[in-house]
């Protein structure tokens, strides 16, 4: 029940913010997400004996975040500038042979969480940004689901051993519920702006959203997977206890780190080649 709770709550605060916030709000609203997954993510490293100052996560993330949405053209150099004060800081403060682990792992958390969030104000800002982003996020939970109780009580099979839970049959039953409700998004959206709202509409022909759909879910299951092998290997079952029945925030936006980018670089692709024209 309280996993219920806590999923109905998250779902509508994130459904209302996608409809009715300014794309500033949804920004600052990841960028406090991707502040809360890098501290969980610096603790998992702290697991291993990695040591990321607390100062730096959070300002790197922040600064990220601005960049990225405000002055792109600035994102790499502020990038590898950010990479060299971590080297920098570590050189001279850490023990010589964790200065390597403690830079590396602190600028991988940059691309691994918080770039990915950074492109959620700007898939919002796409056109057909408010469509594209219910999408994104109906493909991510339902395949979630759909993989969680079909796999509990139907899996046999195991599918990795990245995460011993996992099988075949919630694969499989992952990808019908991503093609399913995402597709049912989709003609909601027709549906409703024939009758003059197109707050869901998205001019993509339907059989390419079909492919973008099981994409867009084999994105977020290897983005779970991936999650699994980092806490995993830092001996850890969850990444953190922020939200009760889910355990921490990485663990419920795993698969969202994965899938968002992978719909921003199909987005960027249709953009310089008319993809779906």
């Amino acid at each position: 029940m309280k996993r219920i709770l806590t999923a109905i709550v998250l779902i509508a605060a994130v459904v209302s913010l996608v409809f009715y916030g300014p794309v500033w709000g949804i920004a600052l609203a990841a960028a406090l997400v991707a502040c809360l997954a890098a501290i969980e993510y610096r603790a998992l490293a702290h697991e291993t004996g990695v040591h990321i100052p607390m100062w730096w996560i959070i300002s790197a993330t922040l600064i990220v975040f601005y960049f990225t949405i405000k002055l792109t053209e600035f994102e790499l150099p502020v990038l590898s500038l950010l990479a060299f004060v971590l080297l920098a800081w570590s050189g001279f403060r850490a023990p010589l042979e964790r200065v390597l682990p403690d830079a590396s792992l602190g600028l991988f958390s940059l691309i691994y969480i918080v770039y990915p969030l950074t492109l959620l104000p700007l898939i919002r800002n796409h056109e057909d940004g408010t469509g594209l982003l219910i999408f994104l996020f109906v493909c991510v939970w339902s395949g979630d689901i759909a993989a969680l109780y079909i796999g509990k009580n139907f899996g046999r099979r195991k599918l990795t051993r990245l995460s011993p839970n996992k099988t075949w049959e919630g694969s499989i039953a992952s990808i019908v519920g991503s093609v399913v409700f995402g597709m049912g998004i989709y003609y909601l959206g027709i549906h409703l702006s024939n009758r003059g709202w197109t707050g869901l509409h998205i001019d993509i022909p339907a059989w390419q959203m079909l492919l973008l759909a099981m994409i867009l879910n084999i994105a977020a299951q290897l983005g779970d997977l991936l999650e699994s092998a980092i806490k995993r290997g830092a001996g850890v079952k969850d990444s953190g206890t922020m939200l009760p029945g889910h355990g921490g925030i990485l663990d419920r936006i795993d698969a969202l780190l994965l899938a968002a980018p992978v719909l921003w670089y199909v987005l960027l692709l249709k953009d310089w080649q008319g993809l779906f024209r």
